[in-house]
């Protein structure tokens, strides 16, 4: 990859017909303060070593975008355009929490390397690289605002969700108490029917009438790698903000306790499982669930009207009845049958009463 990255540099170099990076060092110095002031950590390099990764490293993710948006400029690229594969790999890695790069700091790169033919921001055309359906970013301004490009990613998920937590009572539930929630295939006992529902983003769930309707979830070689690092971003971050991503993974969490709760939802057209194998699916949200701090739990109110829903012994009755003898078109007829032989039972014995007594 560190072959690739300096034949991406050089490639910009030859086009804007530049011998060296000298002209971009004087920015490349104002910025290194603020840059390093980003991470947590100290980076223990000099100057130039820092500068020379920090503009390898820009150059890389800009012309990646550059060119994926660009077809005349993808003529000697190789498999980093032409595999699919590669470009989920790419994607994967550059949104990892340890990989991103301030994203003022790739801005400024794409604008002093930007020429007369690309009237496009830099993070218009990152967000048609990830494939983010958001439109414009002036339609947007939300999204100027992201510091990175896992926020990037963030920002545009969760864009036009509500900003307030649907709380119920004056605290905010511990994870033990949300966790009382039952799992799917206890749920479905209880009476609560599983549907899934197209056209609505991930997280907007709603609970009514008895009906769990959750948005359909595609789980994918990827999925992992996305939740884990949008849940480290919301994790780590400053300033607060509902945790959108870790309290959906809560939420599943609780729903999956084993394979066989994801075989329920999976049946309910909920997650379209391209793993294959339902149990990966159930470790993968069992883990994902643990070691993460809940604050203003985002589906409390859904926690608590299903809870007492299930709680409430008619829909439990009801549902033990349709499970037993209303399943299927031939249970229904035999129950039908044995109603009827019943009946039938019942008027012969009341009509040889009758003839009795007269």
């Amino acid at each position: 990859m560190e072959e690739q990255k300096m034949r991406y540099v050089q490639q910009l170099l030859q086009r804007r017909k530049e011998e060296s990076v000298d002209r971009y060092m004087p920015t490349l110095r104002e910025l290194e303060q603020l840059v390093r002031n980003c991470y947590a950590e100290t980076i223990n390099l000099s100057q130039e070593k820092f500068l020379a990764m920090m503009f390898i490293d820009g150059c890389f993710i800009v012309e990646l975008f550059r060119k994926y948006n660009m077809e005349k400029l993808r003529n000697k690229d190789g498999p980093l355009m032409e595999a699919d594969w590669i470009r989920y790999c790419l994607q994967r890695d550059l949104l990892l929490l340890e990989n991103q790069l301030p994203l003022f700091f790739l801005n400024k790169l794409y604008d002093l390397t930007k020429g007369p033919d690309e009237p496009r921001k830099l993070i218009d055309i990152a967000t048609t690289y990830f494939d983010f359906k958001l439109g414009d970013s002036d339609q947007c301004p939300t999204l100027r605002k992201s510091k990175h490009l896992l926020h990037l990613m963030h920002t545009c998920w969760t864009s036009g969700l509500p900003n307030v937590p649907r709380l119920y009572g004056r605290a905010p539930p511990t994870k033990e108490k949300l966790m009382f929630m039952s799992s799917a295939t206890e749920l479905r006992e209880s009476g609560v029917k599983l549907r899934a529902v197209r056209g609505r983003r991930m997280k907007d769930i709603r609970f009514e009438n008895g009906k769990l309707e959750i948005p359909v979830l595609i789980v994918q070689d990827h999925t992992e790698s996305q939740f884990r690092n949008l849940i480290a971003y919301e994790q780590h971050r400053q300033g607060g903000g509902i945790s959108y991503f870790t309290d959906y993974v809560t939420l599943m969490d609780c729903l999956i306790n084993s394979s066989k709760d994801v075989e329920v939802l999976r049946r309910a057209g909920i997650i379209k499982n391209y793993l294959g194998d339902d149990e990966v699916i159930a470790q993968m949200f069992n883990r994902m669930g643990d070691y993460v701090t809940l604050s203003n739990f985002y589906y409390s109110e859904i926690f608590k009207t299903v809870n007492a829903y299930c709680n409430k012994r008619r829909n439990v009755w009801m549902a033990k009845l349709r499970r037993e003898y209303f399943h299927s078109p031939w249970a229904f007829l035999s129950v039908l049958a044995a109603i009827v032989l019943l009946l039938l039972a019942a008027a012969q014995t009341v009509f040889t009463i009758l003839s009795y007594t007269k």
